[in-house]
């Protein structure tokens, strides 16, 4: 049994780590309100720029000296996966389920015989370096980014075009967590290389897009010059959002089950630690009065 020296510094111990866990509940908090408005202010242009960018990409017509990032290379053997984690842990589940999603799709397409490599956006997705230590090729550092700006994701889409360009791969997954809720936050997996051609999804938002027709101005070259790299930034951009508020969500739960779980642990050794000093002191009585009829 503990004695009650020992059963004291634990208590102590688990009191100054739930004060530790409260604060970072609270800063992480805080931190959400500001991160889901971004996230959420910036989906409405994302989405409909993927709308714009995968009606275009059915109606353009493809010849071999059109843009790669539309009509694609003409193969699908090699794939990319960009995993977008964060920087810090201390988040529950949140970075494991991205990386567990990407690992998924990995393995599928290993499976078809397919190539994989993948290319990482934040610390934690490093782990990957342990199940497929041949197959990660780009790590993008972004240790030093306070608060998510487009041009961190620019600096990210010019890296995988510049790769795309160069042959490395045919098409580019993008794998991050989708904000819900502050209790909620999805894995999301969705190409962003080459631009994919127009679903269902989008065909249903915009019904009478099948027969419009489509005009460039000033031409055609120029107008898909400047839209296909920004539609790469804005697709990692909205996921680095998304991330950060994923993140701070994930982050507060986990701090607070992590103080509730040290607020039951103090009750439990509080409990102990009364039997052990109430064991004591009755042993301590029997002895005295033991000592008293002996005399």
């Amino acid at each position: 049994m503990a004695s009650l020296k020992a059963l004291k510094l634990r208590i102590g111990s688990v009191k100054s780590t739930q004060k530790i866990t409260k604060a970072m509940k609270m800063v992480a908090a805080a931190k959400l309100r500001r991160a889901q408005d971004a996230a959420q202010s910036g989906r409405p242009y994302a989405e409909r720029l993927t709308a714009v960018m995968e009606t275009l990409a059915s109606k353009v017509a493809t010849s071999a000296s059109g843009p790669l990032l539309l009509s694609g290379t003409g193969s699908d053997q090699k794939h990319l996966l960009v995993v977008a984690t964060s920087e810090r842990g201390l988040a529950g589940a949140f970075n494991t389920n991205i990386v567990r999603a990407a690992r998924r799709l990995a393995d599928e397409l290993t499976a078809q015989g397919k190539t994989v490599h993948f290319h990482l956006a934040g610390k934690k997705g490093r782990v990957l370096k342990r199940f497929y230590p041949q197959d990660v090729t780009g790590d993008h550092d972004l240790s030093g980014v306070k608060k998510v700006a487009f041009t961190d994701a620019q600096g990210l889409a010019q890296d995988l075009i510049a790769r795309y360009e160069a042959g490395e791969f045919d098409v580019a997954h993008l794998f991050y967590a989708r904000f819900v809720s502050a209790i909620v936050q999805e894995p999301v997996g969705v190409q962003i290389i080459p631009v994919p051609l127009a679903t269902a999804r989008t065909a249903a938002s915009s019904p009478t897009s099948a027969d419009a027709v489509v005009a460039y101005e000033p031409d055609e070259e120029a107008m898909l010059a400047e839209l296909l790299p920004r539609n790469v930034a804005v697709q990692l951009f909205r996921a680095l959002q998304e991330n950060a508020a994923s993140e701070q969500g994930s982050r507060m739960n986990a701090m607070d089950n992590a103080t509730r779980n040290a607020g039951d642990m103090i009750n439990r050794l509080s409990i102990q630690y009364n039997r052990t000093r109430q064991a004591a002191i009755t042993t301590e009585l029997i002895e005295i009065i033991a000592g008293a009829e002996a005399v």
